[in-house]
């Protein structure tokens, strides 16, 4: 249960595995210095419960979300290998995902399609949407521990290969993805992320990356569903854009797709069934303005309702990590 009491320490919810966890105040306590004061506390949780959800705090500046961040990290990273567009709004800190407002978008541990990925994330509500627009949230260990185990063993024998087909008229551009121009520097580094590589063209490239499909929290050492197959497959799709796309592009040739490891195709059945997982155990919460949520992105996986109205949630990511043995 959470508590509101002015002039008092902000209070914290303390039921096992709440998600999240709500540390609320009346509005006058500064947030850096909560924080610094309790960041064991706060770290504590995060590994507990996955994330916590700061309200009620003065966060009237991205400048001051930004000051937050650096309590727990001395730098904050950079959006690469970009999946979805995206605008720089100061620094590293970026809008959220950038999709129609009439569109949702599906639960995900960010970058789970990368050889590397932050370890923490924050969002934080600069202006609330007139209707929707919230968060969902959604333990990976809650996922994994509830999916037909058959689903899992099938995934993890044969992993997942993420197929993007970048630029043209669809996509984002290759340049905007790998944030470069120079086609050396971009071999370079899907070399170095175990990408492979074709150029389509000038203006065109295909990659191809098989990824484990479950990780292990390097810390708490809990199994978790940790990839993007259910996003990535392009029946995550409207039906309408899905149907207007397959009316004239092979399956191979879609801006983004996903199949087996082994490049069979995922059924359809499992696709669902891990939708259905998710829609289970997602908790939303409304945003309020001012509030800001840090997740651990291993642990916790995000999605975006539709909205209708101006909405701005800002995200800024740090401590990234790979379990693939690559070099960053």
């Amino acid at each position: 249960m959470t508590m509101n009491v002015s002039g008092m320490e902000p209070t914290l919810s303390n039921a096992a595995r709440t998600l999240p966890v709500i540390i609320s105040s009346d509005n006058t306590e500064d947030i850096i210095a909560y924080a610094q004061r309790n960041r064991s506390k706060i770290e504590s949780h995060l590994l507990h419960e996955g994330g916590i959800l700061f309200r009620g705090f003065p966060v009237d500046s991205i400048e001051k979300f930004e000051e937050f961040t650096a309590v727990f990290s001395e730098k904050l990273e950079a959006y690469n290998e970009r999946s979805t567009p995206r605008s720089e709004v100061q620094g590293k800190v970026y809008t959220s995902t950038e999709y129609p407002s009439d569109q949702h978008i599906p639960m995900h541990n960010e970058n789970s399609y990368s050889h590397q990925w932050p370890r923490l994330i924050w969002f934080h509500c600069v202006t609330n949407a007139e209707v929707g627009g919230e968060t969902p949230i959604a333990d990976s260990r809650v996922i994994y521990n509830h999916l037909d185990p058959a689903i899992i063993a099938r995934f993890r024998e044969k992993k997942v290969m993420y197929v993007r087909n970048l630029g043209g008229k669809i996509d984002l551009p290759w340049q905007t993805v790998f944030q470069s121009d120079d086609k050396a520097y971009v071999e370079a580094y899907c070399a170095k992320a175990g990408l492979q590589l074709e150029w389509l063209g000038e203006d065109r490239v295909r990659t191809k990356a098989v990824r484990e499909a479950v990780a292990r929290h390097p810390e708490t050492g809990e199994m978790l569903w940790f990839n993007q197959a259910h996003l990535f497959h392009y029946t995550s799709l409207p039906e309408d854009i899905r149907d207007f796309m397959l009316s004239y592009l092979k399956e191979e040739n879609l801006p983004r797709n996903v199949f087996y490891g082994d490049g069979s195709p995922i059924e359809e059945s499992i696709l669902d069934e891990i939708r259905k997982v998710y829609d289970q155990h997602t908790v939303k919460l409304p945003w309020q303005e001012g509030d800001v949520m840090m997740l651990d992105n291993m642990l916790i996986g995000h999605a975006r309702e539709p909205y209708k109205g101006k909405r701005k949630i800002v995200v800024a990511m740090a401590n990234v990590y790979n379990n693939y043995g690559l070099d960053r």
